[in-house]
Parts: C-alpha cells; structure tokens; sequence
C-alpha cells in the first residue's frame, strides 16, 4: 500500500454550502492521511440546492477566494449543486490551480459499475433539475438510461443524525419505489448528495438486492489522488473503519483547539463555517464519523 509521502505541504482546500460536504473530508483524509486541508462550510446561506445557478456561483467563487487566500494547493468542491453551476467559472478564474468536483467522478464510477446501462441518480432539487448528473453520465455513456429524482428530506434526516430505522427507511422507500418498481429498474443508485453517504444503511433496507451504489465522497476521493499523483490508500465505499480515528488518551481536545482536524495521527484540518460553530461541530460530527469541538471552528465572513 502505497503511502502519501508525496503529498503537497500546502493545504487542500474543500468546501461545501454547510456539513454535507464532511463526507467527501472523510473520504479524502482516509486517503491522503498525511495532507492538510482546509474545510469551509457555508453555513450561513445554505442550502445551495434551492438557489438559483447564479446565486451558487457567485457564493462558490467567494468561498474559493477565501480559501485561495490561505494558501490552498487544490480546490474540491465538496457539494454536488456547486459543482453543477460553479466548476465551469472556478476553472475560468483560477486556471493554474487544480479545481475537482464531486459530479464528474461520479458519473464516471456509474457508467463503469453500471451492467444495464440503467443508472438512478438521486439528489437535491437543484442537482436534479439543473441535469448535471444526466449529462455527465450520456457524455460517457450514450445509450444510457438515467432515472433521476430530488429527494430533498434526506438532507433534513441526515443533518438530524437520523440515518437509520423506521422513520428514515419510511422516506427512503417512498423516494426509492417509484425508480425502483419499474419494469427495467436500474442496477446502480449514484448518490448525488454529499449528506447522502451517511443514510447509506436505511438506502440498503430498501433497495432490491444486488443494486450498487455510488458513493461521490469515495468518488470524489479517487479523483483528487489521481488528478493530483499522489500516492495513497484510497477508500472503498462505506464508512470509516473500526478505531480509524483514534488517539492517544488526552490527545483529542488539545488536538481539536487547535484545528487539527479529528483526533488522529497526520495532517491537520483547520475548520471555517460563515455562522454557528456549535451546530457546524454537532452535526458534523455525523458526517465526519467522529466528534468536532466547536471551539476548532474559526468563523469567517465572506
């Protein structure tokens, strides 16, 4: 297994509307486990999935430039709305910094896991109805199939911490059944929603057996070692591993006041959010698998 030795000194920057975007942190920290990074979370004009495309963009171009201005060495758009609208007028604005976003990487991984050519995407309102994910999955695949709904109550759910059991298997079979009841329903669910990841047990309950799915915080991961050629172990689909993140005892609080991420070993992660520190740490901690103290969250005004 390859180590990350190779890792840039300079921060990853990651950002997202709000904690969502934590999965795509987890995933990436798994991978490049020595590499610091920066995780911004808009909190105080999310969500970004029921703005209008120009709203997102103007609010990403304003969360890359105050990551730009730490010093960032990458720019991953951890929010599947901003990368629909905004990759394209990142890219213009900063050709010479590498800009990766959680659309591409997915589509991909759909078209390649997909056997039928029959792929469900699901996500929020303005992921589905702005039609990013179609189109990157008929730009790889012509012929195929894509059956896409917005299924707004899992964010609501998952940033709740209710990710599992009656009530969150309930919705997800009121939202599944319709795309999964069809006469030639799909064999691949791609997770068009960083927040999704964490429902990924209630989604298994539901589904039919043998329907794969795709997990953009994994995808994402995949595509910002290869795009950067960094050496790494790259995280399968799923949650983090049993005691992955564990410290030595009376490491974690001195670790988290000083922003350094959760407690484990390797590089650190300083923690922005435009508003409410204490919510940003509770429910992040869902997301990111492991508690967040809201003292670790510096709040920035953009």
């Amino acid at each position: 297994m390859a180590a990350d030795a190779g890792a840039p000194r300079a921060p990853i920057g990651v950002f997202d509307s709000g904690v969502g975007g934590l999965t795509v942190l987890r995933a990436l920290r798994e991978a490049l486990p020595a590499q610091d990074f920066i995780y911004l979370g808009d909190t105080a004009r999310l969500p970004y999935g029921t703005k209008s495309p120009e709203t997102v963009v103007r609010y990403s171009l304003q969360c890359a430039d105050a990551l730009i201005a730490r010093g960032v060495s990458a720019l991953v758009i951890a929010c599947n709305t901003a990368s629909a609208s905004a990759l394209p007028a990142l890219t213009l604005r900063h050709p010479s910094l590498p800009v990766i976003g959680v659309i591409e990487p997915g589509a991909q991984a759909a078209v390649q896991t997909s056997s039928s050519q029959h792929i469900a995407v699901i996500g929020t309102e303005g992921t589905i109805q702005g039609g990013a994910y179609q189109n990157a999955i008929h730009a790889r695949s012509a012929g195929a199939r894509v059956s896409a709904r917005a299924c707004s109550l899992f964010v609501a759910l998952a940033e709740e911490g209710w990710t599992q059991g009656p009530v969150v298997e309930a919705v997800a079979r009121r939202y599944l059944e319709p795309l999964f009841q069809q006469r030639d329903a799909p064999d691949t669910l791609v997770l068009g929603c960083t927040h999704f990841p964490v429902l990924i047990p209630a989604l298994r309950a539901v589904l039919p057996a043998g329907v794969r799915i795709v997990d953009s915080a994994a995808t994402t991961a995949r595509a910002v070692v290869e795009r950067l050629g960094l050496g790494a172990r790259v995280p399968g689909q799923g949650g983090a591993r049993e005691g992955a993140n564990a410290a030595a005892p009376g490491e974690g609080a001195a670790r988290q006041r000083t922003g350094a991420g959760w407690p484990r070993e390797g590089g650190r992660v300083v923690w922005l959010a435009t508003d409410g520190a204490e919510r940003f740490a509770r429910v992040g901690g869902t997301f990111l698998g492991a508690p967040l103290e809201a003292d670790a969250v510096e709040i920035v005004d953009l």
